[in-house]
């Protein structure tokens, strides 16, 4: 991975590049940034530069034979770990290892890709995807060993913040005391579903979410995009350079977050005093809860995000509403009215408190069914 591939984070690049050649390589790093904001290509960057013997800030050099081994990420002195689940291949205490040829392929094809992504390549279901203490294990096995090539041994977590407790109190010892030229990148998207005793013994570094320029200059370049279509997909965005991605192959047939939002709303808004639309309401929630546990926090998260844009439309700060809805007839002007300051914090504690109880497998027909019933009273909250 080549520094010049990833998008901004200019002063994290200069930072990482700088402090390997002075050798001042701390054991342990927690990458904390938005999703499709570069962290775990930034992490995958900087073991090739620190393995590899690189300098001059580019992945570049004599070491030509260690630079060719990242290009499949197969260094042998480079180690991941990330969630993982039970598959009809692997049916019982799932590790990373085992999933190894898929995270390669992974990496390769989407190195901005989230956790949702990965989670589709695993085919998660109803299952969620954790760091389990077997992956803990396997770790101190791996880390126990020399080194291949006789320098250093990096091992990156992605999305750290699944490591269960088990797994996290096992490798707190070794985050505090690792063997001699041992290097741990955390990566994570929320920092505060870390441990503290874990973050304690990490140097922490936040990446920003990408500019719009930064976004639209690479679909650009590396896509070939027309520069105003370009220019209005890093503006929908929102610094995620993989939904910039996804928005630019239309790729959401699979799973039609916006057509599955309204038709739940206009539902709601017909079912006060109407008994014939709690029907309606009643059948979307069997629909979402058949979708695996990850697909349903996934589609809440969207449904915040669209009451999100609507009181921003309401209130007329347009510069930032970003969404251009695509489903027949549905206009977010028209919607807006019905989301405002009496009723925005009620929606969002719903959402909020339905996501938790989703995570927590609760019976999702249940759980959606109380939401959607709540609903119907708030959207016509005045």
């Amino acid at each position: 991975m080549q520094f010049s591939e990833i998008l901004g984070q200019e002063h994290i690049k200069n930072h990482l590049t700088k402090s390997a050649e002075l050798g001042r390589i701390p054991h342990a790093q927690l990458f904390v940034g938005p999703e499709g904001s570069g962290t775990l290509a930034m992490a995958i960057a900087y073991a090739q530069y620190i393995l590899c013997g690189n300098q001059n800030g580019e992945n570049s050099g004599p070491n030509e034979a260690c630079n060719l081994k990242f290009q499949k990420t197969s260094h042998p002195d480079l180690h991941f770990a990330y969630p993982t689940v039970t598959t009809p291949k692997v049916d019982k205490k799932p590790k990373s290892i085992d999933f190894i040829a898929d995270w390669r392929k992974f990496l390769s094809q989407t190195p901005y890709g989230g956790l949702f992504d990965w989670y589709a390549v695993l085919g998660v279901e109803n299952k969620q995807g954790l760091i389990r203490v077997d992956d803990a294990q396997e770790i101190l096995k791996t880390l126990s060993l020399k080194s291949y090539e006789g320098g250093y041994k990096i091992m990156i977590v992605w999305m750290a913040d699944k490591m269960n407790l088990d797994a996290s109190n096992k490798l707190l010892k070794l985050l505090e005391e690792p063997p001699e030229k041992t290097v741990f990148i955390l990566i994570s998207e929320n920092e505060e579903d870390i441990i503290q005793t874990i973050r304690s013994r990490c140097q922490v570094l936040h990446f920003n979410g990408l500019s719009e320029p930064i976004i639209a200059e690479a679909l650009i370049s590396r896509k070939q995009t027309d520069p105003n279509i370009a220019a209005k997909i890093a503006h929908q965005a929102q610094g995620n350079y993989n939904i910039a991605l996804h928005l630019l192959h239309d790729d959401n047939d699979e799973f039609p977050f916006e057509q599955w939002f309204v038709t739940w709303v206009r539902a709601a808004f017909k079912a006060k005093g109407n008994a014939a639309a709690i029907q309606d309401l009643i059948l979307w929630s069997e629909k979402i809860a058949s979708l695996g546990r990850e697909t349903q926090k996934k589609f809440l998260e969207f449904c915040i995000e669209m009451f999100r844009q609507a009181l921003m439309m309401n209130y007329e700060t347009k510069g930032l509403v970003y969404f251009e809805p695509k489903v027949d007839k549905f206009k977010l002007e028209n919607f807006a009215p019905f989301v405002n300051g009496n009723n925005i914090n009620d929606i969002f504690k719903e959402l909020s408190d339905a996501m938790y109880h989703v995570e927590r497998n609760g019976n999702a027909k249940i759980i959606l069914t109380d939401l959607s019933i709540k609903l119907t009273r708030l959207i016509h909250k005045k």
